[in-house]
């Protein structure tokens, strides 16, 4: 009996201290936003988490412009809580095997994908010794069993077997055989919560650690875990007709519906997921070039020259002390903070890539920026000085305090323009912007929704300034990119869009100058020569006549005195 005692305490406390871990590095925010404390349970905090996260009122779903649009078939692998329906035409009913069996005819890169992954794999990852560099998924696996457990889908002594099909596509550990009309379900970010709790709890966290001073934006944007919810509700996106074009913004703004954005499907590699290229497809392009200024930084051609030497196998805090890592990636920046590493990349951010947004700029010397600051610190530490960081980061304010200066001149130039009414075709072809877009200056819609006159060009080019070139800017200055924040791109392209907006609002004012002059003349009694409606006019051109006729008279008497005198 002693004996048989002992184990069941150690099994316990095993599982209490996994239940405890599992929350001992989400925020505080976000406990206190669930109503949890310390000691929930796996179970009740999955439950609180997934119950907020499939909330429409707390961001799920198709938003508040879902009207104004429709889904394409395509929309169903974006958000497939909304749209995902299986398929009515298989009809299979398969095993696990099978389920293996057939799509290595059907899908075979699928099928490979999985072979080569954890999941088909967790019998090698329990016999993985200490002196392996992957030996911390062993302590995961009991963490992904310890959640299992207390969701009901595992025994107290059954061990996972493995993550197969029908465990992410239908149930973990539930089902033997499925049926692809009825029990198929496209994994959404919850589905992987039922194993990987810890890491969809630090993303969700994302929510409640991103709240700005003064509601500039709304709570927990920008980021991972509301970045769909920010992509219906853009009026553009919801308003434009050209759905196909539309749906290339939400292919990026799906990390709240999905974890394969980062973590590509099906072998949910981490090595995958630690190095930087596993962000470029979404944070790059004109007004968000992560990646470019990275890439081109000596932190991003240090890694591209001497990745290959490094150790990605290693968990990410341990990156620069076991790895070999001698240079800063995407991800140990920006998931790093306080020396700790979590799916949570939001909690030091400060300019949020957009420096013309109402209010962002005047954050940056606050209290609130100022803390935010100080943990950019630490963080720069880990590879400079603090003198350097401190100098790089005042750099790098005070040059996007710069560049944004440079655009609100131009942008109240342009202002003006707008609110006088001068902008080409304002009053006459104009057309206002599908709904629910509203008019306005320079608004988003521009971009993709241009008829008539609307946008003018020189409202296109104050738009784009703002928008794409003022963000590049800021981009490189945070990237370390020095070439694209002067010259080559950033300032230099701001300086000559500066240029074309001052250069036009000369046009249009000369233009409407001159347009008030033909005005007053043609209003005055001296009006057109050619005016025959006119009797002013036609008495003018009778008295223009006869001194016509009076200054040939004179021409003529004069050439023959000139005449006479010449023979």
């Amino acid at each position: 009996m002693f004996v048989s005692f002992w184990p069941k305490i150690l099994l316990l406390a095993c599982g209490m201290l996994v239940a405890t871990t599992v929350q001992a590095e989400i925020p505080k925010e976000t406990r206190d936003a669930l109503k949890l404390d310390r000691s929930a349970t796996p179970r009740q905090l999955y439950d609180a988490l997934v119950k907020r996260y499939k909330d429409p009122a707390q961001g799920a779903g198709r938003g508040s412009h879902a009207k104004y649009w429709e889904p394409i078939p395509f929309s169903k692998y974006l958000d497939p809580e909304s749209f995902y329906k299986p398929p009515s035409t298989v009809k299979e009913v398969a095993s696990r095997e099978q389920c293996v069996k057939c799509h290595a005819d059907e899908s075979p890169v699928w099928v490979n994908a999985w072979k080569k992954s954890a999941h088909a794999n967790l019998d090698r990852i329990r016999r993985l010794t200490p002196n392996d560099a992957t030996f911390y998924k062993k302590t995961k696996l009991e963490e992904v069993e310890s959640n299992l457990r207390s969701l009901g889908k595992l025994g107290a002594s059954e061990q996972l077997k493995e993550v197969g099909c029908i465990d992410c596509h239908v149930d973990v550990n539930a089902k033997k055989r499925a049926d692809h009309r009825t029990d198929l379900r496209m994994p959404t970010a919850d589905v992987c919560a039922t194993c990987h709790l810890q890491e969809f709890a630090e993303r969700e966290s994302e929510r409640d650690t991103l709240t700005w001073p003064k509601d500039q934006w709304p709570k927990g944007r920008p980021s991972h875990a509301l970045d769909y919810q920010a992509n219906v509700e853009t009026t553009t996106w919801a308003g434009m007709q050209q759905r196909e074009i539309a749906e290339g913004c939400t292919m990026c703004h799906q990390n709240q519906t999905k974890c394969d954005g980062c973590h590509t499907r099906h072998e949910f590699s981490v090595v995958e997921a630690r190095k930087p290229q596993a962000c470029a497809m979404c944070h790059s392009g004109i007004d968000h070039n992560n990646w470019e200024n990275y890439q081109l930084s000596k932190h991003g051609t240090n890694v591209a020259t001497r990745g290959d030497s490094w150790n990605w196998n290693v968990p990410l805090a341990e990156a620069f002390s076991k790895g070999g890592q001698t240079a800063p990636t995407c991800q140990t920046c920006h998931m790093e903070y306080q020396g700790r590493y979590s799916h949570n990349m939001v909690r030091k951010v400060r300019w949020a890539n957009y420096p013309r947004n109402a209010g962002i700029a005047e954050n940056i010397k606050s209290e609130w920026s100022g803390k935010r600051l100080e943990a950019w610190v630490k963080t720069c530490t880990n590879c400079h000085s603090e003198t350097l960081s401190r100098s790089y980061l005042e750099l790098m304010d005070k040059g996007t305090f710069q560049a944004l200066a440079l655009y609100q001149e131009a942008n109240k130039v342009v202002q003006k323009l707008y609110d006088e009414k001068l902008l080409p075709g304002q009053i006459t072809n104009r057309p206002a912007p599908p709904p629910p877009d509203v008019e306005g200056l320079g608004q988003f819609y521009s971009f993709f929704l241009a008829k008539g006159n609307n946008p003018a060009l020189v409202e296109f080019v104050e738009l784009n300034m703002g928008e794409n070139q003022l963000p590049k800017t800021h981009v490189a200055l945070a990237h370390v990119n020095p070439g694209n924040w002067s010259y080559s791109d950033g300032y230099e392209q701001l300086n000559f869009m500066y240029t074309q907006i001052m250069d036009e609002d000369v046009k249009i004012r000369e233009m409407v100058a001159l347009k008030e002059r033909v005005a007053r003349l043609e209003t005055t009694k001296r009006t057109s020569l050619l005016d025959t409606d006119s009797s002013t006019t036609l008495a003018s051109l009778g008295g223009l006549g006869g001194a016509m006729l009076a200054a040939g008279g004179v021409a003529v008497v004069g050439w023959r005195r000139r005449d006479k005198a010449t023979r």
